[in-house]
């Protein structure tokens, strides 16, 4: 176990436990096809370009996190970033687990663990992310994740779907969530 995974664990322990033999760590840039494929097998999530998820291994590393199988190969991510101009805002931007790691609470443990460390690492003090209203699992994650860390939760439609150029498209709600317990609140 590497010193980020044992730091990602260490501040899991406290809230949701980790499907067994997975472990929590920050993504690499060779994770980024993996984590591409994961993405456009959930056939939920807007899937980006690969060049993209690439990228984001590269420069949004400490504001994301992967969960790893045994051979450790990643089977579940939440890719995120901190809000400019909002210092102490994680932005969630994409939640995904490998449809095998399915119904094990993966995706609640990797919020827990990444919040964790943004709150410690980076002074985070509250998350934003945007859900559709027919995603039901995503709406029940960031839900029961503010009810688990009694913290507020705003909802409002942040983008109706006509801004879309795609036809269909739902509006995306976005979720305010904090403060954090165990943060100082800030303005």
């Amino acid at each position: 176990m590497t010193a980020a995974q044992a730091d990602l664990a260490g501040a899991h322990s406290e809230f949701l436990e980790m499907p067994e033999g997975l472990v929590l760590d920050s993504p690499r840039v060779e994770d980024g096809a993996a984590i591409w494929r994961i993405a456009r097998d959930s056939k939920v999530l807007d899937l980006n370009s690969s060049y993209s998820y690439l990228l984001w291994c590269r420069d949004f590393a400490a504001t994301s996190v992967v969960a790893r199988d045994r051979d450790g190969e990643p089977v579940g991510f939440i890719t995120g970033y901190i809000r400019p101009g909002r210092p102490q805002t994680l932005v969630v931007w994409q939640v995904a687990v490998d449809h095998a790691q399915r119904g094990k609470g993966l995706a609640a443990a990797l919020l827990d663990g990444l919040t964790a460390r943004v709150t410690e690492e980076l002074g985070a003090d509250r998350i934003e992310t945007t859900v559709t209203p027919d995603n039901t699992p995503s709406n029940r994650l960031f839900s029961s994740y503010a009810e688990r860390h009694e913290a507020a939760v705003e909802r409002e439609v942040l983008f109706d779907g006509g801004l879309f150029p795609d036809d269909g498209h739902e509006p995306e709600v976005l979720y305010r969530i904090g403060p954090l317990a165990g943060s100082a609140a800030r303005p």
